[in-house]
């Protein structure tokens, strides 16, 4: 029994009664052929089932036809039930299938697989970058844009680079949910902040301090890092420092489901006694008891937004260096 072999482009060039070379040029996606010939080569790629090197292919148009997502954080975190994550990754997986390319997800949570991120996407190895979840001031999107690769960043770089991002307005959404809850007779308004080594961390703060500040009420700020481990325990401290609280403003909805379990656990009644709006409008926020109020974030449109932003600037368009996307205060029994 004989394996059928692979077609190749010289059969292609015999079916299409053309030269190797051009058969190599039309499938490389050269417009110097005329549109005839391009048809007939076409033709005898589909009916051969001709399945075009890639690596090749690289050499002559100088594209990998691939874009690598970078999430500088542990795989325990970006495979946990944080949906912010996911949501990333299926806008821009969507993005790239409808303009026929592929998806490269790098994970870089410790020093080793930031240096193996450096490496692989200064190599050439994709034709631009998604930096989604920076921490810090992150020299590598500003290193590469100098380079000349397109990078795009989900939130602006904290190291000030002269980097492309997209992002939802956390200072806006919060700053709405404080209103609310001040409006709704509340006084003492707590918040869970996230990390302040993360954009999103830091915004979320500045919008629940600007809304207090407005209202002459006093600040109360424990920290999180956006997990539920971490909720529970700034939720502990937050009755500690004040056993009167009457609101919380978690920053994201998993450091709210924690508040909300830690509250029951000592006696206090949601939203009869203290009230909890989370951040994020991920699935399970609807399901909470009771039903968790929270601010909605446009993730997969982040990760698409981003995606679109990055092809542009890799087919020589010029992009907004800002994009920020809107967010919306969606209240439940909660608040």
């Amino acid at each position: 029994m004989t394996t059928a072999q692979r077609p190749t482009l010289e059969a292609v060039a015999r079916l299409a009664g053309v030269s190797r070379a051009t058969v190599s040029r039309v499938v490389n996606g050269s417009t110097t052929v005329a549109e005839p010939i391009r048809q007939a080569v076409r033709r005898a790629v589909e009916e051969l089932g001709y399945v075009p090197n890639l690596a090749a292919r690289s050499l002559v148009t100088q594209r990998t036809d691939s874009v690598a997502l970078v999430l500088p954080e542990a795989a325990t975190r970006v495979f946990s039930d944080d949906q912010v994550f996911p949501g990333i990754i299926r806008g821009a997986a969507q993005e790239l299938e409808a303009a026929d390319k592929q998806l490269v997800l790098m994970l870089a949570g410790s020093p080793a697989g930031h240096e193996r991120v450096e490496r692989y996407t200064t190599g050439r190895h994709v034709d631009g970058v998604l930096f989604a979840s920076l921490h810090g001031e992150d020299p590598l999107p500003g290193r590469l844009a100098r380079l000349g690769i397109p990078v795009v960043c989900s939130g602006r770089p904290l190291d000030g680079a002269d980097v492309p991002y997209v992002d939802v307005d956390h200072e806006g959404g919060v700053s709405t949910a404080v209103q609310h809850l001040i409006a709704s007779g509340r006084r003492r308004i707590a918040t869970i902040a996230g990390p302040q080594d993360m954009v999103a961390g830091i915004e979320r703060l500045i919008g629940y301090r600007s809304a207090i500040t407005e209202a002459g009420l006093p600040e109360l700020v424990a920290y999180g890092d956006f997990t539920r481990e971490s909720g529970t325990a700034a939720m502990r401290e937050l009755l500690a420092a004040d056993p009167e609280l009457d609101a919380v403003f978690a920053a994201s909805d998993l450091m709210a489901h924690a508040a909300l379990r830690t509250l029951r656990e000592a006696g206090r009644r949601v939203p009869e006694d203290v009230a909890v709006i989370g951040f994020d409008d991920i699935e399970t926020a609807a399901y909470t008891e009771p039903p968790l109020s929270t601010v909605r974030q446009p993730i997969v449109e982040l990760g698409r937004s981003m995606t679109r932003q990055l092809l542009r600037i890799a087919a020589g368009e010029t992009v907004e260096q800002a994009l920020v996307l809107p967010t919306e205060l969606v209240l439940r029994e909660s608040a």
